[in-house]
């Protein structure tokens, strides 16, 4: 394997991979995910995926969806097939925020329901803040709004940030990729315990040089005090939902974000991880769907 995926290789057997194309927008070529529905009128769904992650995270919740509504995931910003933007400091949660705004404006799309998972949920609402997007909710999985400890805190410290900034770190967090017990490891960290085609995708993005620098870019540049601060003028509905068994961003943080937000709607599901939309993709979707016909687009 190269220092990036490569779609005609690497990409051969990815999940969805006939809903596949790629988008030039930002002054990147992205990696789009599209699922239409049969109803013209469906509503508009865009998935985010964490740091980390990508579309394949998405993989059994966006087929599912669609046959709903219309479904929309990408590979963020130097994730898995999508460019890395240059320099490294446009992996900031600004910076991501305003390339999807521009990906979206280039598609000409406007989503009525917005789902991020961890990070991509901080993006999601940074997007709503900066009035880029105008959906109509937001649902938050296991959403990274502000600081904590743990693990999940350990990544946006200044340790986080000197090993971004170190040009062998990547290969060498790829390099012990190579080992299927390292990503054991890392998916047992998540509280998750997700399929074994999960865990070979994982592997495979792990085992990119060009993706873990795009994560590693990612934490060192992310502002979760801005967003923190500013998190009361979310002015529409969020689902906040929390997993029981997430060892990366602990339940109870849902708690301390609902109090910020003017609209929030808490949920918990029992006996699931951080990855929980990968172990229980259903439950998510049934989710999913309850929210579209609270807020009367389903």
């Amino acid at each position: 394997m190269g220092d990036h995926l490569d779609w005609q290789v690497d990409g051969l057997d990815w999940p969805n991979r006939a809903h596949s194309r790629f988008v030039s927008a930002a002054g990147l070529l992205w990696h789009v995910q599209e699922f239409s529905s049969a109803d013209r009128d469906a509503p508009l769904v865009l998935l985010l995926h964490g740091t980390a992650s990508a579309t394949h995270s998405w993989r059994d919740v966006a087929p599912l969806l669609s046959k709903h509504s219309k479904v929309i995931s990408i590979d963020l910003p130097g994730h898995a097939f999508s460019d890395m933007p240059m320099p490294a400091s446009g992996q900031s949660l600004t910076g991501m925020a305003q390339r999807v705004a521009a990906l979206l404006k280039q598609m000409q799309l406007s989503p009525d329901l917005m789902v991020g998972h961890s990070a991509g949920a901080a993006v999601a609402a940074r997007m709503v803040l900066d009035g880029s997007v105008r959906p109509r909710a937001l649902v938050s999985l296991n959403g990274a709004f502000i600081r904590f400890g743990g693990m999940a805190g350990a990544i946006f410290s200044p340790l986080a940030r000197l090993m971004a900034a170190g040009s062998l770190t990547a290969k060498f967090f790829a390099w012990q990729a190579n080992d299927p017990v390292v990503i054991q490891r890392l998916m047992r960290s998540t509280g998750s315990v997700i399929d074994a085609t999960g865990m070979r995708l994982y592997q495979r993005l792990m085992q990119s040089p060009g993706h873990v620098r795009a994560a590693l870019a990612m934490m060192a540049h992310w502002d979760l005090d801005t967003l923190e601060r500013e998190l009361p003028n979310l002015s529409l509905p969020v689902w906040l939902v929390a997993a029981e068994n997430d060892l990366t961003v602990p339940a109870e943080q849902a708690a301390l974000v609902a109090k910020r937000l003017p609209q929030a709607r808490r949920v918990l599901w029992p006996m699931l991880g951080h990855l929980a939309h990968e172990e229980s993709p259903r439950q998510c979707v049934d989710l999913l769907q309850d929210v579209l016909r609270e807020i009367a687009i389903a």
